[in-house]
């Protein structure tokens, strides 16, 4: 089924970004990375107004492999 997009706004998109408008079978991400960031770090857009209260962001993570892309490699 066709697809239908309004507008859209693109302000950056990476080196391993995957940036698609309309109908696709399969997208699989080429790496993975792992990021620790407080609260309201990632907010995105215009005029945006962001109220944290107290924020710890914990970074121990005894985990050896948290992200696995085998088999993505197509």
């Amino acid at each position: 089924m066709p697809a239908m997009v309004g507008a859209i706004k693109i302000n950056e998109v990476s080196g391993s970004a995957v940036f698609n408008i309309g109908d696709v079978y399969h997208i699989g991400p080429r790496s993975t990375s792992k990021t620790f960031a407080g609260a309201g770090s990632f907010n995105t857009g215009d005029n945006l107004q962001v109220n944290n209260g107290y924020s710890i962001t914990h970074t121990v993570d005894p985990d050896i492999i948290d992200n696995s892309n085998i088999g993505n490699t197509g």
